[in-house]
C-alpha cells in the first residue's frame, strides 16, 4: 500500500507535488528513525527495532532506507555492533550534516538480560556505508536525542547498565568528540522525549526507577523541563515548566514544528504506563497508546490545545516531510506492530 505525501512546489505555487510513501518492508516497533535531504533528495531511515511477535527473538538490526519519490525501501547491511549481540531496541537516530547518526540502544537476550550498546555509528545515505563514532562516555538506551545547529547532538538521560542517568551527553560533529553538558535536573528517566524549539530544549516524561522496594520498580515521571541553549553548547540553563496533564507518557516522541509562524515543540504517542516487550504492563495488563498531542510554545511559555491524532506508542522519533510529521512503524491499539507511515496533523483547537 502506498501513502501519498504532497506539498506545494513553491510558496507561490497553486499545484502540488506528491510522492508515494511505501509501507516499511516489515512491521517494526521501537525503531530509530530520521530523515535528511542531500542534493535535493530526501532519505528516510528506519534502523533496528522489534517485530510483530514482540519477543526478544524478534529484536533485530535491520536497516531500511527510502528515497522520497521512489516506490520501495532499500535494505541496507545490518547495523554493526562491537558486542556481538544480535538486535537492538531503544536506539536513537538523528540527521546531521547530510548524515544519519544511530546512537546506543539495548540488546535483550532470551533470558531477559539487557545489555546497553556501547557503540554508535554514522551512516552516509549516498554511499550507504557506516563509520563508527567514538563511544559515548555513558552508554545509554531509550534516551532522548536531538540535533542542534547542524553540528551538535544532545543525548539526554536514558537507561544504562547502572540504571537511569541524569547526564546530558554532547557530541560535536566538528571535533568528533563527546563531552558533558549541564546535567538534566529532572528525575533520571528513559523512554522520555525531547525537541529543540526557539533555541530551547524541551524535555518531557519517561519513567525512572524507584529503589524504595526489594527490587527497583519503574515509576512514571510526569515532568517537563526547558533548557535554554546559548553560545556555549555545553551550558544549558534549565528550568521546570508546567506539565500539560500531570500524567506521564512512556516511549512517546517529540519534534519541532512551525505553527502560525512560531517554532514549537510537539509530543505525540506513548503510553500512560511502563510496559514490557509485548506491550503489556508489569501486571500483564494491556498498555494503551495515546492519541493526545501536546504542543508547547517557548515564546508564549505555555501549552496550547491541539487536536488528537492516531493513537500510537513505542516510538523512537518522528520524521518531518514537506507536508507534515510522520511516524514510521510503532505499536497501535491492541499491541499491533505496524509497518505503516502515519501522518500526524498538528491542528490547534480554539481557545
Amino acid at each position: 500500500m502506498l501513502l501519498k505525501s504532497c506539498s506545494y512546489l513553491s510558496l507561490l505555487a497553486t499545484s502540488f507535488i506528491c510522492f508515494a510513501l511505501p509501507e516499511l518492508p516489515e512491521p517494526v516497533s521501537n525503531n530509530a528513525v530520521a530523515a535528511t535531504t542531500v542534493r535535493g533528495k530526501t532519505y528516510l531511515l528506519s534502523a533496528s527495532g522489534i517485530g510483530p511477535a514482540k519477543t526478544s527473538a524478534q529484536i533485530h538490526d535491520k536497516v531500511w532506507l527510502h528515497t522520497l519519490g521512489e516506490y520501495n525501501w532499500t535494505t541496507l547491511p545490518i547495523l554493526p555492533n562491537q558486542q556481538r549481540l544480535q538486535g537492538r531496541i531503544g536506539a536513537s537516530a538523528v540527521a546531521l550534516n547530510n548524515n544519519f547518526f544511530i546512537l546506543g540502544g539495548a540488546f535483550v537476550q532470551s533470558d531477559g538480560k539487557t545489555t546497553t550498546a556501547a557503540d554508535s555509528y554514522r551512516l552516509d545515505p549516498i554511499t550507504r556505508r557506516y563509520s563508527r563514532l567514538n563511544d559515548m562516555p555513558v552508554p545509554v538506551d531509550h534516551a532522548a536525542a536531538v540535533a542542534y545547529q547542524n553540528r551538535y547532538i544532545y543525548l539526554i538521560s536514558g537507561f544504562s547498565e547502572y540504571g537511569a542517568v541524569n547526564v546530558v551527553q554532547l557530541f560535536d560533529n566538528f571535533t568528533q568528540r563527546w563531552s558533558q553538558a549541564t546535567p538534566f535536573p529532572g528525575k533520571p528517566a528513559f523512554g522520555l522525549a525531547a525537541a529543540v524549539a526557539a533555541d530551547q530544549l524541551i524535555v518531557c516524561d519517561g519513567v525512572t526507577l524507584d529503589y524504595h522496594h526489594s527490587s527497583p520498580q519503574q515509576q512514571p515521571v510526569a515532568e517537563c523541563w526547558a533548557g535554554k541553549l546559548g553560545n556555549n553548547a555545553n551550558s544549558i540553563a534549565w528550568q521546570s515548566i508546567p506539565h500539560p496533564t500531570g500524567h506521564a507518557r512512556y516511549r512517546l516522541a517529540a519534534a519541532t514544528v512551525n505553527v502560525n509562524g512560531e517554532e514549537m515543540a510537539v509530543f505525540i504517542g506513548g503510553s500512560n504506563v511502563p510496559y514490557q516487550l509485548n506491550g503489556r504492563d508489569y501486571q500483564n495488563l494491556v498498555a494503551t497508546p495515546s492519541a493526545a498531542v501536546w504542543l508547547y510554545s517557548p515564546k508564549q511559555q505555555r501549552w496550547l490545545a491541539a487536536e488528537n491524532t492516531t493513537a500510537i506508542m513505542d516510538l523512537r522519533g518522528l520524521i518531518e516531510l514537506p507536508d507534515g510529521l510522520y511516524s514510521l512503524g510503532g505499536m497501535l491499539l491492541e499491541q499491533e506492530v505496524t509497518n505503516k507511515l502515519i501522518k500526524h496533523q498538528i491542528k490547534l483547537l480554539p481557545e
